[in-house]
């Protein structure tokens, strides 16, 4: 269904909103809210909100990307394609592929490891200091004392990494994805 030619101002228009609300929630849930959650809620009330926020988040972002790639390829067929309209193209995939695993996989394995170990923190009476990095000889210590526990923060560490990794490849497609649609702005 790819066509030669030129896209109406509607689907220009919904390109650019796909783009720029998924650009906006990055930069929203990625940095600004965590660092206000951190510095005002307690552990665990921070450790609900992401559980619930994040994947919502991670599953809208995919669609986002999705959606982007669908409209820019629809517009640029395969034959028609130039140097850097291909690697546009490959920009959206690597972002629909990589949100797309963050969501499924990452981000909802954190979730699930995160209340396992709310649940051993209350146990102990834990999870009530105001943010995340309050307190931390309280949890070094959970973590020499309780075998599942350790087992949980590590592999925590591990999926928040791999998510953090997936959602900055993403931040960084999408900043070249918004520069490149600055470039081929008509006018200002």
């Amino acid at each position: 269904m790819a066509t030669d030619q030129e896209p109406t101002f509607t689907v220009k228009l919904l390109q650019l909103l796909l783009l720029s609300t998924y650009w906006g929630m990055q930069i929203w849930v990625t940095f600004i809210s965590s660092f206000v959650m951190d510095s005002h809620l307690n552990r665990h009330t921070y450790g609900f909100i992401q559980s619930r926020l994040v994947p919502f988040y991670l599953h809208l972002g995919s669609a986002c990307a999705f959606f982007n790639l669908t409209i820019y390829a629809v517009y640029h067929p395969s034959d028609m394609l130039d140097d850097r309209e291909a690697f546009q193209i490959f920009i959206f995939f690597v972002s629909v592929t990589v949100a797309a695993v963050n969501a499924q996989w990452f981000g909802q394995m954190t979730s699930e490891i995160m209340e396992d170990m709310h649940l051993v923190e209350q146990a102990c009476g834990l999870g009530q200091d105001i943010g995340l990095s309050s307190n931390r000889e309280a949890y070094a210590k959970l973590c020499e004392t309780d075998v599942k526990y350790r087992h949980l923060s590590s592999r925590l560490w591990l999926y928040r990494l791999l998510s953090s990794l997936c959602n900055l490849c993403c931040i960084g497609c999408n900043f070249y994805s918004l520069c490149y649609m600055a470039e081929n702005l008509g006018t200002l």
